[in-house]
């Protein structure tokens, strides 16, 4: 029977259970600090941290995939951070000020309107008119506008 030394057996078992210099670690990131639900993430927000083999798949592992863009739930310090986990920011929020337009050649029409859902630019929004209270739906535009077409 052969007798392995006490590092020789430390060695073996770390090998064993993945950590040591054999674990396969990447890099993703994690918040510095709690990040709250429409908080806009900034780089400052966030460090590099590795996650092990074995840990959940589909976290963010780039600046790219999440500076600029808004946390859809809280966020953990030292967590990683799910790609579902954010959004591009909303341009217009639920019952906010918006300002809808209506333009065809040779006329503009402008009117203050209530949001009555928020997004993002591009998306559909329905809004109610604050002088007529009638509810129009529109396309948010990336000035922060409602266009309305008939």
């Amino acid at each position: 029977m052969r007798h392995l030394t006490l590092p020789a057996a430390f060695l073996l078992a770390l090998t064993a259970s993945g950590e040591g210099a054999g674990a396969q670690e990447s890099p993703i990131l994690v918040p510095v600090t709690t990040i709250y639900p429409g908080d806009l993430v900034r780089s400052a927000m966030l460090r590099t941290d590795h996650a092990h083999a074995g840990e959940p798949r589909g976290v963010v592992v780039s600046g790219d995939e999440i500076i600029g863009k808004a946390a859809r739930r809280t966020l953990l310090a030292g967590r990683p951070i799910p790609l579902d986990a954010v959004e591009d920011p909303r341009a217009v929020i639920n019952g906010g000020p918006v300002r809808l337009v209506y333009t065809s050649p040779g006329l503009a029409i402008t009117a203050p309107g209530q949001a009555l859902q928020a997004a993002g630019v591009g998306e559909s929004i329905r809004v109610r008119n604050s002088d007529s209270g009638i509810v129009v739906v529109g396309t948010v535009a990336a000035d922060g506008t409602v266009r309305v077409a008939r």
